[in-house]
């Protein structure tokens, strides 16, 4: 058995394995440093919260070491991989970009906005999310869309992947100056939901639910075209799910419920709810969304 691990910007690559071995290859997406590798590391959550999830990036001596690190990361994504894979789209543009998505970190897509802050068409914003949701930089989370005849929304949710990544683009070095920050609950909300995505594994779908009279959950995991799990994020150390959250998980008939919040203990709440810390959570969605082809 052979392996050929290629990095996130490797589009060509790809296209070109895809033609040549049709049939005979499977893919992987390697993710980031997790919540339970960066623990068995003595790495606190924060820590990872702040510098991401890229090696050389958490392991770095300092948070400025992490900080320039990242900074470097994106010029050269910048400078050398869009004009390798997206010659025509103006480097310093994607650029801007890319810092108006961390700056709106989570907010439902609105490509008339991006295109006037930006001064392109909003077909043009649609093709810049394509570049950077190929290259696994962003996640478009789109909105559960089933039938309840409900109004809801149904614009998909733009998440800059790796919360080191948007503190980076938003010039934030430390975690006091992340805290202090508007960002700090779309940055936190970001992150505990790529962390949970990828925890759930392949065969569960993420999606967000929305309704226009208020309903909300932030994350819903769905596993063989049923929703299973209800997340809300909070950047609280007691957390409490609010009505919205409550409605929306009767809507789809979600009987497991889990709030994450930053603190450091679990603890049942009403309505059915589990407030877990994020490790805690993610033992609790793998138990729930144990893989049918699992043992």
């Amino acid at each position: 058995m052979q392996f050929l691990l290629l990095g996130s910007a490797s589009l060509d690559l790809i296209q070109q394995v895809s033609e040549t071995l049709a049939g005979r290859i499977i893919y992987l997406e390697m993710p980031p440093i997790s919540a339970e590798e960066a623990e068995a590391a003595s790495i606190s959550i924060d820590e990872l919260w702040l510098r991401g999830g890229f090696p050389d990036s958490l392991t770095a001596v300092t948070d400025e070491d992490s900080y320039l690190w990242r900074q470097a990361f994106v010029r050269s994504y910048l400078e050398r991989d869009v004009p390798m894979f997206a010659p025509r789209m103006p480097a310093a543009t994607i650029g801007r970009f890319w810092t108006m998505l961390a700056n709106g970190q989570g907010n439902t897509l609105n490509s008339a906005r991006l295109a006037q802050g930006l001064g392109v068409s909003a077909p043009m914003i649609g093709r810049y999310i394509d570049l950077l949701v190929d290259l696994m930089l962003v996640r478009r989370l789109q909105p559960w869309s089933g039938n309840l005849g409900k109004r809801l929304v149904k614009s998909p949710k733009i998440y800059v992947r790796d919360s080191g990544l948007v503190h980076a683009l938003l010039e934030i070095g430390t975690l006091h100056q992340l805290l202090g920050h508007p960002v700090v609950g779309p940055s936190w909300e970001g992150f505990v939901l790529e962390t949970l995505i990828v925890a759930a594994g392949p065969d569960v779908v993420p999606f967000y639910y929305r309704t226009a009279d208020g309903a909300e959950i932030d994350l819903v995991l769905e596993q063989a075209g049923k929703p299973k799990v209800a997340i809300e994020v909070k950047r609280a150390s007691a957390p409490q799910a609010e009505r919205g959250f409550f409605v929306a998980c009767d809507d789809l008939g979600i009987e497991s419920r889990i709030v994450v919040g930053a603190g450091a203990e679990d603890y049942p709440a009403k309505g059915g709810v589990k407030v877990r810390t994020l490790l805690s959570a993610v033992s609790e969605v793998r138990e729930i969304l144990k893989s049918p082809f699992a043992a």
